[in-house]
């Protein structure tokens, strides 16, 4: 029998079998949460601290900076081409994801919908080639675009739209070989029911295969978006004067050879870069998620 004595002991007890079975259930949880946002958001935290600091440099760089300032910020417009280099990138990656994408999506609908000679091997030749980067051919283009250069320069080195579509070329096989997939899952009575309306392929195309498929477009643009600008391998090989350089060929050579001076302006140039994905990020985010949630047929 308990006694009035042992009651606060007994409810000691309670509460720390009560806090236990909290931290065994839900407790671990906000623990990992914690520790994962923590290991997120201290390159971050480096990264900004390092844009602050006046000094520049490597060495000197702490998480919290002394005497912050915005001093790399205006050192990278007025020292650099980073203005040329932000346009450029985003021309080039927002007008090859586009184009990609619209291209990869007709021909996902081709593959998807239609019977036609020469589609199984079409399909596995697609396969086949993204078994291979898109670098082991860089020689070979090299060449072909040194014969480029000479006859139609605005298509050759050192300028958008030559790098433009090297890059359209190489997406175009991993997008459509994944958009083929979100058509297959679409029902054909929806095509059938148009077309006995009197609808083009082309009608149902735009007009019903599209909307339905928005999840997957916008998953596509936005790896696509990301991956192009973020390239640097081929775009360092293509592009060499200052103002047709890329944000990435530009940005490496801010530290390669210089890294502990001019690792502020780097920061700094990391941070403006990021701002162009997360807004493309937040901007096709909504078209996933209505796309996710609402049906394709209303009852």
């Amino acid at each position: 029998m308990t006694t009035y004595a042992d009651a606060p002991a007994a409810n000691r007890n309670a509460k720390g079998r009560s806090r236990n079975r909290w931290f065994a259930q839900v407790g671990w949880r906000h623990l990992v949460g914690v520790l994962a946002v923590v290991f997120s958001l201290f390159p971050i935290l480096f990264v900004l601290s390092a844009a602050l600091n006046p000094l520049g440099t490597l060495s000197s760089t702490e998480l919290l900076p002394t005497g912050a300032s915005f001093e790399n910020f205006g050192n990278l417009f007025s020292r650099t081409a980073f203005g040329h280099w932000f346009l450029n990138s985003l021309l080039i990656a927002g007008t090859a994801s586009f184009v990609s994408i619209f291209l990869s999506a007709l021909a996902a609908y081709a593959f998807s919908r239609m019977r036609f000679a020469g589609r199984r091997i079409g399909l596995l030749t697609l396969l086949l080639i993204q078994m291979f980067p898109q670098f082991l051919a860089i020689v070979a283009i090299f060449l072909i675009f040194t014969t480029v250069t000479d006859l139609w320069p605005v298509l050759g080195f050192n300028t958008p739209w030559g790098l433009f579509l090297l890059y359209m070329g190489g997406a175009l096989g991993v997008n459509t070989w994944l958009m083929k997939g979100f058509f297959d899952t679409l029902p054909r009575e929806l095509d059938e029911s148009a077309t006995m309306d009197g609808a083009t392929h082309a009608q149902v195309f735009f007009r019903i295969m599209l909307p339905l498929v928005a999840p997957i477009l916008a998953v596509t643009a936005l790896l696509s978006f990301i991956g192009t600008i973020n390239e640097f391998m081929i775009a360092n090989v293509f592009l060499t004067n200052t103002e047709s350089k890329t944000l990435a060929v530009g940005m490496f050579g801010l530290v390669a050879g210089e890294r502990n001076n001019n690792f502020g302006m780097f920061a700094a140039g990391t941070l403006l870069t990021a701002i162009s994905t997360v807004l493309v990020f937040q901007l096709l985010q909504r078209y996933i998620v209505s796309g996710l949630t609402a049906g394709a047929v209303k009852g």
